[in-house]
Formats: C-alpha cells, sequence, structure tokens
C-alpha cells in the first residue's frame, strides 16, 4: 500500500494513524464501489465487491469506532452479526434484522419512530432501552448523533447502505466519507453509495492509498 496523497516520508504510518479521526465527535461513512459506480455486485451484496484492502480499512475503522450505524436493508443483505462495538440499525419499520437477533443486550439498538410499525416488537426483544424513537412519522437523522453521543459513543461509523447515506448527507449530520474504489467493472442496474433524491455536498480529498489498482480515500466535508 502507497500514500498517493496524505502524510509524507519515508515509512507508511499504520492504519489507525492514517484514519484517526481529526475531532473527539465524529461521524464517518465507509463504503465501496467498482470502477463503473456499483455499491454491490450480481447479489445485492456490497461483500461481492470488496478485497483484501479494502478489508483491512474496513477492520481499521471498526477498532476506532465507539459504534456501527447502519441501515436495515444493508444489515439484511450483508447478513449482519454482533460486533466488537454496538450496532444501531436505522429502520422506519421498526424491524430487527434476524441476524442481528440473538445479540447480547445492549450490542443491538435500534433507530426508528414512533409510528414505526414493530416499534412494540423491537422493545420487547431488545429492551425500551435500547430502541431509540427520533421522530414521528420519519426518522430525524439529526437527532441520531446527540442520542449516540448522550451513551459516550462520539466516535460513529455508519456502514450505508446508499439510502440511509444520502439521508445522513442530506441531515447534515456527516463529517467524513471513507471510499474503497475496487479495480473491477461490473455493469448491471445496481445502486451507487448513494440514493434517493439529488443532494449536493462538497467534499475534501484529505487522503488517497492504492493497493494494486485499489483506490482507498478520505473525503471530508465542509
Amino acid at each position: 500500500m502507497r500514500v498517493l496523497l496524505g502524510p509524507e516520508g519515508s515509512g507508511l504510518p499504520e492504519l489507525p494513524e492514517l484514519y484517526a479521526a481529526p475531532r473527539d465527535s465524529w461521524l464517518r461513512v465507509n463504503m465501496v464501489t467498482t470502477l463503473d459506480g456499483a455499491a454491490t455486485g450480481a447479489d445485492g451484496r456490497s461483500g461481492s465487491i470488496n478485497n483484501a484492502a479494502d478489508h483491512r480499512v474496513f477492520r481499521t475503522l471498526r477498532e476506532l469506532a465507539d459504534v456501527v450505524v447502519v441501515g436495515a436493508g444493508t444489515a439484511r443483505a450483508e447478513g449482519y452479526g454482533a460486533a466488537e462495538v454496538p450496532i444501531v440499525v436505522v429502520t422506519r419499520r421498526g424491524e430487527v434484522p434476524e441476524t442481528l437477533r440473538g445479540a447480547a443486550p445492549g450490542r443491538v439498538l435500534l433507530a426508528t419512530c414512533a409510528d414505526a410499525e414493530h416499534l412494540a416488537a423491537a422493545r420487547s426483544l431488545l429492551g425500551e432501552e435500547h430502541v431509540l424513537v427520533l421522530g414521528a412519522e420519519s426518522v430525524d437523522l439529526a437527532r441520531l448523533r446527540p442520542a449516540l453521543a448522550d451513551r459516550g459513543w462520539r466516535q460513529v461509523l455508519s456502514e450505508g447502505g446508499p439510502q440511509l447515506l444520502r439521508a445522513l448527507l442530506a441531515a447534515g449530520a456527516v463529517d467524513e466519507v471513507c471510499t474503497t474504489v475496487v479495480p473491477r467493472l461490473v455493469a448491471g442496474d445496481g445502486p451507487r453509495i448513494t440514493a434517493g433524491a439529488p443532494v449536493d455536498v462538497p467534499l475534501t480529498l484529505r487522503l488517497l492509498l492504492e493497493e494494486d489498482g485499489t483506490l482507498l480515500a478520505r473525503w471530508f466535508l465542509g
């Protein structure tokens, strides 16, 4: 792995140093895409397009995070299980993904809304204190970071998917987008890393790494 843009010097810093957050409170999103813009392979999973370099950064970002935030659709498609850090599932319907239902108390939380169809069932399964009601008819993502900070979780990592990334950007809740561009072309009609109504968010490139044609970047907002 080599640095194309970032710290200069004779030795490559370790990934935790390269990806360290500049502030105590930070929300970053990590996404992978092919060269032709696909966020998933033909099977609808990002896991089918990532590679060893992406896996290393993925693990590093999880190690640096206090909590992981993921959309319910992505959690189901990717088969999310319990992790070393708590996982917060964002869901309008209030349904806990099947693969996360056996986690220890407090390892899985829900961010949902008061009108969620499965709110009562989620509270029964996870415990009321682990269900964050953020809004009446939809999930107010501007309230998510303060709710997580109240629990001491200030380094927040979101792993998508595309609709959640777009919604977080629209809510002004994102500090950084980490991207991996893998050297593959897959065509098809799969999603991009953002999906939904248009947003226009300027970014500044702060780090660019390369390994065997894979490009790994840190983009800061604002």
